[in-house]
């Protein structure tokens, strides 16, 4: 498979989307961990679990996994000790860093995480590392891929039925309804519930990291160096799948008290951990 289909399958399982309460208190919904928020999911998790497996061995074989061994060896510690406070041990989880000069990071359905070297800079020590780890094992256990397939087949549903009854009422008209559909969906729906899965998963990440030992004020530091590495004009933040990361890095502030709590009952603290660099 191609790159643009693997990217397109892994975009399509990594978290962003969002649900209708309305449905959600029909069917059934489903709590997340740390913030408790109700969603609707209708897809199953072993079937999550089966697509973010394959779409992740699809990934790494078209991918080159980095030579430096102390670096993979590190994020496979900090992965690991962020998934062992996780409370998902069914989950199995991996963590691999990828040699390629991007600076991301992603996760996948049942515990698949990947980090691309370009991020490691950044990151500059083991906890900020754990700040990026910690919200992409956020997003797995969250399930946000899952709930982002629910939504966009709620959207593909209500794209359907709209054609259908412009057609019968106005008839002519179904292509210009499509494109106004297309566009609110788009800005009214896709991208707000994107950024609110990347704050959750920041919400969630911050006390995972916590939990699992490193030191949570390194969370709006690391986003703020995140922010002033950017070069060029910036999306707008309407536009954006993301949290615009000064937003990000203050959201993490009034956080601070409840992971600092987090820290203190850690069995074991790291602080900063080891140097990246």
């Amino acid at each position: 498979m191609n790159n643009e289909k693997i990217l397109a399958r892994r975009r399509a399982l990594i978290g962003i989307g969002g649900c209708g309460l309305g449905l959600c208190s029909l069917v059934g919904c489903h709590s997340t961990p740390v913030t408790g928020r109700r969603r609707l999911l209708l897809t199953p998790e072993n079937q999550e679990i089966q697509l973010g497996l394959q779409a992740y061995q699809e990934t790494l074989s078209s991918e080159q996994l980095s030579s430096n061994q102390r670096l993979a060896e590190l994020v496979k510690r900090v992965g690991n000790r962020i998934a062992n406070v996780s409370n998902r041990n069914d989950y199995k989880w991996e963590f691999n860093l990828i040699a390629n000069s991007t600076q991301n990071a992603f996760a996948l359905p049942g515990g698949k995480v990947a980090i691309y070297e370009g991020i490691l800079p950044i990151c500059q020590h083991e906890a900020g590392l754990a700040v990026v780890m910690a919200h992409e094992v956020a997003h797995a256990l969250a399930r946000h891929g899952g709930e982002r397939m629910t939504q966009q087949t709620a959207v593909n549903v209500g794209k359907q039925v709209a054609s259908k009854i412009t057609n019968q009422r106005f008839p002519g008209k179904a292509e210009m309804v499509a494109q106004y559909y297309g566009a609110a969906t788009q800005y009214g729906i896709l991208l707000p519930f994107s950024r609110k899965h990347e704050a959750e998963a920041d919400h969630i990440g911050i006390i995972l990291m916590a939990r699992a030992g490193y030191d949570p004020a390194s969370a709006p530091e690391f986003w703020r160096r995140f922010g002033n590495v950017k070069q060029g004009e910036q999306t707008p933040e309407w536009l954006s799948t993301h949290p615009a990361d000064d937003r990000r890095a203050a959201n993490l502030m009034n956080l601070m008290d409840e992971a600092t709590t987090e820290y203190k009952r850690a069995p074991q603290r790291f602080g900063m951990g080891e140097s990246l660099v």
